[in-house]
């Protein structure tokens, strides 16, 4: 089985194109867990006729996005763990989780894969054309050639064995706890950054702040990482 976990806040807007991409499957053994921040819009009333697996954050400082991705995973039934956001569609999701699992069989020493991620083409800009390839060439550089992994939170696919070897994601890093997780998935074993799948986003944060200025926040967080062990972003602005 797959569980595919999606964290939420607000996403009343989003959500329902997400899990009605999930819902076409028809071959694949999968289930569908939402793990909700507290959301104060219509966010679980929508999630609710898709999915009965909902947990609800419960505690009065605001969730860390990997905390959210944790809870998901502790109700998982899943032999893997497919963590996306709420803004992401897989398209002919079928073909692509069959394709997924065949990689995993075919590697016994895989504990996890990301793939290439673009923006929705009805809302694609020139500067989405640019730059997200130059974000998926760094993964498939640190994934397949480096070994010392890297990934975005649009996509990644984990086996459950390793996620725990890792003790899931770091509950305390506001920002670059996507990175961080498959770095420390390359301990136990390989990472791989498979190009010919592809999911894609809204980019609603690349559009609202723009290109320049994310990267330059995303740099920023991965040099305080590396320096301090903890990302220099005290809260994610929350954007819809």
């Amino acid at each position: 089985m797959i569980s595919v976990i999606i964290p939420t806040l607000n996403e009343s807007t989003g959500i329902k194109k997400c899990l009605d991409n999930l819902k076409t499957v028809k071959n694949t053994d999968l289930e569908i867990i939402i793990s909700d921040g507290k959301s104060t819009d219509d966010t679980l009333d929508i999630c609710r006729q898709y999915t009965d697996k909902i947990v609800v954050y419960n505690k009065p400082e605001r969730q860390t996005i990997a905390n959210g991705r944790n809870l998901g995973a502790e109700i998982a039934r899943g032999e893997y763990l497919i963590f996306i956001d709420a803004d992401v569609i897989i398209p002919n999701p079928d073909e692509f989780f069959a394709k997924a699992l065949k990689i995993f069989e075919s590697n016994p020493q895989l504990s996890a894969i990301t793939c290439t991620i673009k923006i929705y083409p009805e809302t694609e800009t020139w500067a989405d054309r640019f730059f997200c390839p130059l974000v998926n060439f760094t993964h498939y550089l640190n994934n397949n050639i480096l070994k010392k992994g890297s990934a975005s939170g649009e996509f990644q696919m984990i086996k459950k064995e390793a996620y725990k070897q890792v003790h899931g994601f770091n509950d305390t890093l506001v920002t670059y706890e996507d990175n961080d997780m498959f770095e420390r998935l390359t301990k136990v074993g390989k990472t791989r950054m498979i190009k010919n799948l592809t999911v894609y986003h809204s980019g609603r944060r690349m559009h609202k702040i723009g290109w320049p200025k994310l990267l330059a926040i995303w740099i920023y967080n991965a040099i305080h990482f590396y320096l301090f062990k903890k990302a220099a972003a005290k809260e994610w602005k929350v954007i819809r």
